[in-house]
C-alpha cells in the first residue's frame, strides 16, 4: 500500500465526518498522476510554498510601508501566523489540517505591493476592479508555473474555492475553507496591534477596556481566547462561527484598528507616495504594454489585466526600483 493511500485511510479514521476528504476532492482542472507519498492536499500545499508568488510575499507590506525595524510583520510573516492558527483550530475541529493550511497558505498571494494601498489604487484604475482573493486565484490558475508548458499550479477545487472566498460576504464551501476568514481576522487584528505598539502609535492604554477585558490584555491572551471561542462554538457544526460575545468585540476591536492605525495619518503618512508609484505605473504600461515583459504579456486577459498581474507581482522595493528607473533621471556617467 502506498504512503498516500495510508494518510487517505488515516483521514477516513480520525477526521470529523464534516471534515473534507482528500480522496473526495473534486480533483484539478487538468487531471495528473497522483503521487505515492502525498495526498492532493499536501501536494498543493508544497507548490504553494515552492511559488516565487510565495517568496515574494516577504517583501510585500502588511500595514507599515517600509518599516525600518527588522520585527514588523510582512504580507509572508502575516501568512504563516494564519497558517499556524488554520492548523491549530483544524486540528482540535478534527477538519482537514492539510486543506486548512493550503489555503492559509495561498490565501494572499494576489496580494500587491504596498498592501491595500495598492489593491485600493489598482482597483480604481482597472476598469474590471482589481480584488486581491481574485488575483490570488488568478496566481495560482495562470500566472505562477510549475511547467514551461503549462499555466498556473493546477491546484484542487476546494484550496481554490478556500483562496477565492476568505474575504467580505463570500463563504467557502468547506469548512476549512470558511475557517480562513476567521484565522485571518484574529492573525491580522492581533500582530497589527503589536506592530503599531512598536510604531509608537498605539500605547497599552489606548486598547478599548472593554474589549481587553474580555479578550485578554496581552497579544497571547487574545488570540487564545478568539481561538478558543471558534473551537467550542464550531465543535460538531455544520458552520465555523464565534460566540456573539467575542465576535461582538473582536469586531470592535477591528474597528478601533481601522480608526486608529488603518487610517491614522503617522502610521500611513508614505501612503500618498506608495499611492503615486502605483497609478504612474499604471499609465506607463498601459500607454505602452510592450514595456512589460514578454512572460507578462502572454498571460490569459487583456491589456488592463496583464499590466495589473505585472504591478500586483511586484514587491514593494521593485516597485520603488521601477519607478525609479523609469520616472528618475540617472546620474550621468562618463
Amino acid at each position: 500500500m502506498k504512503l498516500r493511500e495510508k494518510s487517505q485511510m488515516l483521514e477516513q479514521e480520525i477526521l470529523s465526518p464534516k471534515a473534507t476528504l482528500s480522496m473526495d476532492s473534486k480533483g484539478r482542472e487538468r487531471e495528473e498522476k497522483e503521487c505515492d507519498i502525498r495526498t492532493v492536499f499536501q501536494r498543493d500545499r508544497d507548490r504553494i510554498t515552492h511559488s516565487k508568488a510565495f517568496r515574494r510575499l516577504k517583501h510585500k507590506t502588511q500595514v507599515f510601508l517600509s518599516p525600518e525595524g527588522d520585527h514588523y510583520r510582512t504580507r509572508l510573516t502575516h501568512t504563516l501566523e494564519v497558517s499556524q492558527i488554520i492548523r491549530t483550530i483544524s486540528r482540535a475541529l478534527s477538519l482537514n489540517e492539510d486543506l486548512s493550511e493550503a489555503i492559509a497558505l495561498g490565501h494572499d498571494l494576489g496580494h500587491t505591493p504596498f498592501g491595500h494601498t495598492g489593491e485600493r489604487v489598482l482597483n480604481r484604475l482597472n476598469p474590471k476592479g482589481f480584488n486581491h482573493n481574485e488575483q490570488s486565484l488568478r496566481v495560482v490558475s495562470f500566472l505562477e508555473t510549475r511547467k514551461r508548458d503549462e499555466k498556473g499550479l493546477n491546484l484542487t477545487y476546494e484550496v481554490k474555492d478556500g483562496i477565492l472566498n476568505h474575504t467580505g460576504e463570500l463563504k467557502a464551501n468547506t469548512l476549512e475553507g470558511q475557517l480562513l476568514k476567521y484565522c485571518d481576522r484574529i492573525a491580522y487584528i492581533n500582530h497589527d496591534i503589536d506592530d503599531a505598539m512598536r510604531a509608537g502609535i498605539l500605547g497599552k492604554e489606548d486598547l478599548p477596556k472593554d474589549c481587553i477585558d474580555i479578550l485578554g490584555e496581552t497579544h497571547g491572551e487574545r488570540i487564545n481566547t478568539m481561538i478558543v471561542d471558534v473551537i467550542q462554538n464550531s465543535m460538531n457544526n455544520d458552520f465555523i462561527k464565534m460566540s456573539k460575545q467575542i465576535e461582538l468585540y473582536t469586531n470592535k476591536l477591528r474597528e478601533f484598528m481601522f480608526e486608529m492605525v488603518y487610517l491614522n495619518k503617522k502610521a500611513k503618512k508614505e501612503e500618498g507616495k506608495a499611492e503615486y508609484i502605483i497609478e504612474q505605473l499604471y499609465k506607463y504600461y498601459i500607454k505602452d504594454p510592450k514595456k512589460i515583459p514578454l512572460e507578462f504579456r502572454e498571460n490569459i486577459g487583456d491589456k488592463e489585466d496583464i499590466v495589473s498581474d505585472y504591478i500586483a507581482g511586484m514587491t514593494d522595493r521593485y516597485a520603488i526600483k521601477t519607478f525609479n528607473n523609469i520616472f528618475v533621471p540617472s546620474p550621468w556617467h562618463k
